[in-house]
């Protein structure tokens, strides 16, 4: 037994994500066998952490299992010492990164430095296309809500066109009309906002929870801020106003005998 905690002492310790751990059931104090290729020689190690990643959209859907080591036993296990593909440098607050990566560039030859504003730009670019193609839906559905906003309301109004005629003969005035027909729509749309909130807040949930638990991650696919929130209640306010205002001018300016089915 002692002999086995001086041979383990000895190995090199080694960080397996959680995910990994799980589906192998390792914990720490475990030893495994790592290897570069299926061909390789097997090194011996021992389990001395499970860590979590944290989320990463570029790295969710390649399914990948991550394994943490020291670098002087990272480049043993490799073959490759004095060797790396990447690495961090992290800058002092108020350092510009545009200006230490052109210093860096100057010193040697063999690397290039980039700043992680510029990385981040690169691994993103998918991200962005999805993005383009999401706003391309947001301002046809839009369109497409405008207009059955204004259908439903001029619906609405022709309904009323008996009510409206009764008002005007009674001395109502076209102002008023106009006004509580506007603020029909505005309560309209007022309604039809905070359902379509509600109706995006249990989608969005039901998504996060679908697809965490099929990626194993904390990952947020599905984000409603109140930012967004409030956009597209001032967004539905607006585009209701602007359809019950339409509908409501159309009706006043009838002459209430066409109105009552006389005219």
């Amino acid at each position: 037994m002692l002999l086995a905690l001086l041979i383990a002492a000895q190995l090199p310790r080694v960080a397996v994500e959680r995910r990994l751990a799980a589906e192998l059931t390792l914990r720490v104090g475990d030893t495994v066998a790592l290897a570069a290729t299926a061909e390789s020689r097997e090194t011996r190690a021992v389990v001395g952490a499970v860590f979590e990643p944290p989320p990463d959209p570029a790295a969710v859907l390649r399914r990948e299992y991550r394994v943490r080591l020291h670098l002087s036993d990272l480049a043993q296990l490799l073959g490759t010492p004095d060797r790396v593909d990447r690495f961090g440098v992290t800058l002092r607050p108020g350092v510009s990164p545009d200006t230490a990566a052109r210093r860096l560039n100057a010193l040697a030859f063999g690397f290039r430095a980039y700043p992680s504003t510029a990385i981040a730009a690169e691994s993103s670019r998918t991200f962005l296309v999805v993005s383009r193609f999401h706003r391309a839906i947001a301002v046809i559905s839009i369109v497409a809500s405008a207009v059955f906003l204004l259908c439903i309301m001029l619906l609405k109004v022709e309904e009323r066109r008996a009510d409206a005629a009764v008002m005007r003969f009674v001395g109502v005035r076209r102002r008023t009309i106009f006004g509580a027909l506007l603020l029909e729509a505005a309560l309209v749309a007022l309604a039809g906002s905070v359902l379509g909130t509600g109706i995006a807040l249990g989608a969005g949930a039901l998504t996060n929870l679908y697809y965490q638990r099929l990626f194993e991650t904390r990952l947020v696919f599905s984000l409603i801020t109140p930012s967004i929130v409030a956009f597209s209640v001032a967004l539905s306010l607006a585009l209701g106003l602007v359809a019950g205002a339409l509908a409501a001018a159309r009706l006043t300016r009838t002459r209430p005998m066409v109105l009552w089915g006389r005219g």
